[in-house]
């Protein structure tokens, strides 16, 4: 009753979007004589990567990784490296100062001395000991201070001065415990140790006087906070290493179930020219029935509660975590009912006016089935695109990683108090350290630490003003280089799939090699309107960085109004984003077809997505579904097996290959989900491009066709019989032919 009418309006012309495409009897398809477009954007783009590989150069000319890779100490020496090269682990004097510091560290380094050692600490050692044996005449001299470790240009043995005096200048660490090398930075073995460990045995009366001010020297460094820190550092270093070996004895497996989850991904493609109708048609039929039961049960539910006062809300209302408080309330299930009408309401209005739109999209599915299977290759384009994001990737990281290692050392104080104070119940000089501020903005020299206990230590290495603005170009250049290559796949998909769509006489009149011939074509004429359209998602995608970078630095703020705008902001340039990668996504597809430069052919596409709307958003809607539930039946069905193979459920398994004992079963199931994911979103992003290519094509033979033998539709007779469309008998006939 209304289909024809409706079919009408939405083809009709409307001056606010354009005039609908006028047919043309040149026209067969992907046009082959065209020209360069936005010339310039080619030119700025091929400068631009230029200057990264430029600024990449640099980077590695000036740059040294090995500075950040290996550990450096307060002076700045890197050890294991050099002048140092027989000392590879970095010792720290107050391990607990750093995880006091918190988040800071990252910024302005540990606010504790540093130095190289050969070796990791094999034995627990505090200064009282020392002290109290050189006070009470136990040891005689200097005997004993063999043990402590110091700065480079110090030697205990020899010092004239007092234990105490060489730890309050910061000579010589003031204790230490049994530790081992973990990234090269000697960590305690055993986080409880220094709480711990009792003061070496010393005899006579003032033994307690010794533990009273180790105790308290002790308490004054937060040692639960600091620990606490610290074991979440060794407990995710021995999670990474067992990670890692599970990795390693089962990469082999999980090669082999992410070329099945490529097979899986290939075959459901296939079967989706028979299966995508009646999927989502018992989907439909699954959800109409699923909402229909849920609002008689709540209405039901409500009807026969709504009476007892002990289901009467009665003006009050608790917040609680116990379900069964909502349950027991007749206005929950009046609520529920509410909902579930207003859901079952909308669906059966989607399936009942916008029925035929569904079978366009349907048909639209089954024929970009047969698009791709016409074209099998196409299925393999992304590792190509994939491929060159991985270089891309590669570069660009390395590139950062010598541009973060430029530049000289530099130094900052943090303030460390250190003082003596008397203590009223034993009379014995106490000794207290605290952190009471880090600073970064202050340049100190490392060899002149004052007597105010301010510590002057390596930070970075960096200091060159410049460097920051380099780290932001190249972040840039990443962007809009991923960005063209993406942009690059979807114009060679599109001029593929469009050659499909406008050969009368499939499979004979398609193009011998397609993909090929559409990837000569945008790499030849337009590289230009490729590099337009992905400066502006990249220019997007550095302002949400940046809006992601103000919101982490206002986390501590008070200010709600700038949250609220900042909230705004990243909402709104996240929508943007999406509408943008839509618009360019057509875009891109017209440019495949009629070679036109990147501004109009974006004009073109919203006018004729705009012009048909309706069926723009319900093919979007569908083909979306479609695709989540095939994406989801991969990864469902590749997880599932992995785990019931890495745990042991198969047992038949073993009489054919050794199963490898994990750690973490886990671990090759989530590696095996993520992958899988990642090639059945491959496969079926091509999947997803042959529909939207077909669709604009479709939308297009609908406004420049009628039928007729000079003007005959290209479509398939699925969708023709949906629309109520057919070809004159003779273009039938010739086209059997």
């Amino acid at each position: 009753m209304m289909g024809g009418k409706v079919e009408d309006q939405d083809t009709a012309s409307e001056n606010k979007y354009g005039e609908p495409r006028k047919f043309d009897p040149a026209f067969k398809g992907p046009i082959q004589d065209r020209g360069c477009t936005d010339v310039i954007c080619c030119i700025i783009f091929v400068i631009c990567i230029i200057g990264m590989i430029g600024v990449g150069i640099f980077g590695y000319i000036r740059g040294d990784p090995e500075r950040l890779i290996y550990p450096t100490d307060s002076a700045g020496n890197i050890c294991g490296i050099g002048e140092y090269e027989d000392r590879p682990y970095l010792f720290f004097f107050d391990l607990l100062d750093c995880a006091k510091a918190g988040a800071a560290v990252i910024q302005v380094g540990c606010p504790t001395p540093q130095v190289c050692v050969d070796e990791c600490p094999k034995k627990s050692w505090v200064w009282a000991t020392q002290y109290a044996a050189e006070t009470t005449g136990i040891s005689s001299g200097t005997s004993g201070r063999e043990d402590m470790i110091c700065q480079y240009d110090i030697e205990p043995e020899r010092s004239p001065k007092t234990v105490q005096q060489l730890i309050e200048d910061e000579d010589c660490a003031a204790y230490y415990v049994e530790s081992e090398p973990i990234l090269g930075r000697c960590v305690p073995a055993i986080l409880n140790a220094l709480a711990d460990k009792t003061v070496g045995l010393v005899s006579g009366e003032n033994n307690q006087t010794v533990v009273d001010k180790l105790n308290n020297t002790i308490t004054g460094l937060d040692i639960e906070e600091g620990s606490r820190a610290l074991a979440i550092l060794l407990n995710a270093y021995e999670y990474g290493v067992k990670i890692y070996q599970d990795v390693r004895a089962s990469w082999w497996m999980i090669l082999v179930a992410l070329a099945i989850s490529m097979v899986i991904s290939f075959i459901w493609i296939v079967l989706m020219r028979w299966i995508a109708g009646p999927m989502i048609w018992i989907t439909l039929i699954v959800f109409l029935a699923l909402f229909s039961f849920t609002t008689y049960y709540a209405f039901n539910r409500y009807v026969n509660m709504k009476d007892e006062v002990e289901h009467d809300l009665a003006g009050n209302i608790e917040f609680t975590t116990n379900l069964d408080y909502y349950t027991n309330l007749s206005v929950t299930w009046l609520v529920l009912g509410i909902v579930s009408a207003v859901f079952l309401f909308i669906v059966l209005v989607i399936v009942i006016f916008l029925r035929k739109r569904i079978l366009i999209a349907i048909a639209l599915i089954k024929e970009s089935s047969k698009c791709v299977g016409n074209m099998i290759f196409t299925l393999f384009w992304p590792l190509i695109p994939f491929l060159l994001q991985i270089v891309v990737l590669a570069y660009w990281g390395s590139s950062a990683l010598f541009l973060a290692s430029m530049g000289e050392a530099q130094y900052g104080e943090s303030n460390k108090t250190i003082s003596n104070f008397t203590n009223a119940t034993t009379g014995e000089s106490q000794l207290s350290t605290h952190i009471d501020e880090i600073i970064n903005e202050i340049p100190c020299d490392p060899g002149a630490n004052d007597t105010a206990g301010d510590i002057c230590s390596f930070l970075k290495y960096g200091g060159d003003e410049y460097t920051i603005y380099l780290q932001v170009f190249m972040l840039f250049m990443w962007l809009w280089v991923m960005n063209f290559i993406v942009a690059l796949s979807h114009m060679t998909l599109a001029g593929a799939f469009a050659s499909y769509y406008w050969a009368f006489n499939k499979p004979q009149d398609i193009p011998t090699f397609p993909v090929t011939s559409s990837l000569g074509r945008s790499v030849r004429y337009h590289l230009g309107s490729l590099a337009f359209g992905s400066l502006i998602i990249a220019i997007i995608q550095l302002i949400r960085i940046g809006l992601e970078y103000l919101d982490h630095k206002l986390k501590g703020a008070e200010n709600k109004v700038a949250k609220f705008v900042l909230a705004c902001l990243k909402c709104c340039f996240w929508c943007l984003e999406k509408f943008m990668k839509f618009l360019n996504k057509n875009a891109y597809i017209m440019i495949a077809i009629y070679g036109k430069n990147f501004c109009t052919a974006a004009k073109d596409a919203f006018f004729l997505i705009m012009r048909n709307i309706v069926r723009v958003v319900v093919v979007d809607k569908v083909t979306d579904f479609l695709l989540l539930v095939g994406k989801l039946m991969v990864v469902g069905a590749m997880a599932t097996m992995a785990y019931f193979f890495f745990d042991g459920r198969i047992s038949w398994v073993d009489t054919v290959i050794t199963r490898p004992q994990l750690s973490f079963v886990l671990v090759p199931v989530i590696i095996i989900a993520v992958g899988s994911y990642i090639i059945a979103a491959a496969f079926f992003g091509v999947y997803n491009m042959a529909v939207d290519t077909l669709f604009l094509c479709f939308l297009e033979d609908l406004e420049r066709n009628d039928g007729s033998p000079e003007k005959p539709y290209y479509m398939s007779k699925n969708l023709m019989e949906i629309l109520g469309k057919k070809n004159d008998p003779e273009v039938e006939a010739a086209k059997n032919d």
